[in-house]
Formats: structure tokens, C-alpha cells, sequence
């Protein structure tokens, strides 16, 4: 699903993870505002911000001495796309559900 070190779904299965992506969202932030609205510490924010980076879901540039995070678009994308293949079965097993029930009246 990814060429980067981390999967992103396996990233995003932490919660605290996920309250950093929902805090990326509105807008970059450096990781002083991103730990200020976390029940974690500033190291903690800042490990958990380096696994985001290695799954493609969280992007980093610097100015001066902050380091401002933002939330890269591809890994939505490969997500989706994994996500769509489950959809696509279950849609596929319902059509052939009602097939063999519009077949047995």
C-alpha cells in the first residue's frame, strides 16, 4: 500500500495519533502547538510525529528553529483506495446474494 517505512493505517491506529492528524488538520503547526493541545509530552508528540513521517501521512519543514508539520494528501488516497477494495467485495457478495435469493422464488 505504501513505499514508506510505516503503513498508515498502522499509524493511524493510535489514538493519540489520530488527535494530532484531526489537529493537523485545519492548518501546519509546529510541535509546540500540536503537544499543547495533548494530554502527552512535547518527546512524546515529537515520536509520534516521526512515525506519521514515516508513513506518508505527515510532512516537516523548518523555519528558524520550529519545525512545522503538515499533513501530506497521497496517504487519504492510498487509504481510500484500500479501504474501496473492501466495499467492492461487499458489494460484489450482496449482488450475489440477491441473485441466488431472486432465484429461489
Amino acid at each position: 500500500m505504501s513505499t514508506y517505512r510505516t503503513d498508515p493505517l498502522e499509524a493511524l491506529a493510535d489514538p493519540t495519533r489520530r488527535a494530532i492528524v484531526e489537529r493537523l488538520r485545519e492548518a501546519p503547526l509546529p510541535v509546540k502547538e500540536i503537544a499543547a493541545a495533548l494530554p502527552v509530552s512535547r518527546p512524546a508528540v515529537s515520536q509520534h510525529l516521526r512515525v506519521l513521517e514515516e508513513a506518508g501521512v505527515v510532512s516537516c519543514r523548518r523555519e528558524g528553529t520550529l519545525r512545522i508539520y503538515r499533513l501530506e494528501a497521497g496517504w487519504v488516497d492510498a487509504l481510500r483506495g484500500y479501504l474501496d477494495t473492501f466495499w467492492s467485495a461487499a458489494l460484489a457478495q450482496f449482488a450475489e446474494a440477491a441473485e441466488r435469493e431472486g432465484s429461489e422464488k
